[in-house]
């Protein structure tokens, strides 16, 4: 994972006056309700909101086909995200590959690509940690929030590689790896193309930029990539074309990767994610065939 931040949400403004409501009571003995400001009322209305949205978003997700999050779907998605991540498509001998590819993220490990720069990998160590405190990674705990942020390896080396290895064996921090994988990067991204009326291949696109480009709000994260590719493209859920939408959203991301990495090789879009739109493939049916970083790989 390339980058992974936090979803920023809109702060409510904070009024100074308050505003009390007296409750009529026939006994001077009576509990008198705690005064509510007006901020307060104002969050907990917009919280009340942001809940029923959640329900209505929750009920019409509920009645759609399960496209990506499909078992079968599921797998084909992690074989092709490993197949740029980590060159194969059999993703369960990843857990424990840890490896700094000097691309500004510091080691990055695992079977999505966790990165001690980019905040994932200390979330999932300290969630991990925490459920099992007994770990080899939990003593290289300080030196990861000391490096997150950054490509050191100040008070890792030489020694967290080993760790990282000889935790992976362990079935436990295996189950936490997908555990974050599914909680930060697949559930989000294809929660959030279906309500965008996505099929299996859109959810892939989003899941696949997601891990890339993590879930920011910033215009190189996801989030920002979705709203540039929505100047450009209707959504098929605002009556927008599938194939147009997803065109736009393709061409927004490899900008962004080329803006930030003159020269990167572009294939888990050019001749995979592309290719299979092109073909009409919005089911992500198999066999599939791509290439990534001048290998071809097959599913049948």
């Amino acid at each position: 994972m390339k980058r992974a931040g936090v979803l920023l949400l809109a702060a409510v403004p904070v009024i100074a006056t308050g505003v009390y409501f007296v409750m009529p009571t026939d006994s001077a003995d009576a509990p008198v309700a705690p005064p509510v400001s007006s901020a307060q009322s104002s969050r907990q209305d917009a919280k009340s909101r942001a809940e029923q949205e959640r329900e209505a978003d929750d009920a019409l997700i509920a009645d759609l086909p399960p496209g990506l999050a499909d078992p079968a779907k599921k797998e084909l998605a992690q074989q092709l995200v490993s197949s740029a991540e980590n060159s194969t498509t059999e993703w369960r001998t990843s857990y424990g590959t840890i490896e700094d590819l000097g691309d500004g993220c510091g080691y990055t490990a695992g079977i999505i690509g966790f990165c001690t720069a980019t905040h994932d990998l200390l979330t999932l160590v300290e969630r991990y940690t925490k459920a099992h405190p007994d770990n080899g990674l939990a003593t290289y705990l300080p030196a990861l929030r000391e490096v997150d942020g950054t490509d050191s390896h100040e008070g890792l080396d030489p020694g967290f590689t080993a760790a990282w290895q000889a935790e992976a064996e362990r079935p436990e921090f295996r189950e936490a790896q997908e555990e974050e994988r599914d909680r930060v990067y697949f559930e989000p991204a294809v929660r959030l193309a279906k309500l965008d009326g996505l099929g299996t291949l859109g959810q892939f696109v989003y899941f696949d930029a997601m891990v890339f480009h993590g879930p920011d709000t910033d215009a190189e994260g996801f989030y920002g990539l979705r709203e540039r590719a929505m100047e450009k493209a209707k959504t098929p859920a605002r009556a927008g074309s599938e194939k147009a939408y997803l065109t736009a959203f393709l061409d927004v991301r490899r900008e962004a990767m080329l803006a930030k990495r003159p020269g990167i090789d572009t294939s888990r879009v050019d001749t995979a994610q592309r290719r299979w739109l092109r073909d009409g493939n919005l089911d992500l049916d198999v066999p599939l065939v791509w290439e990534m970083y001048g290998d071809t790989y097959r599913l049948p």
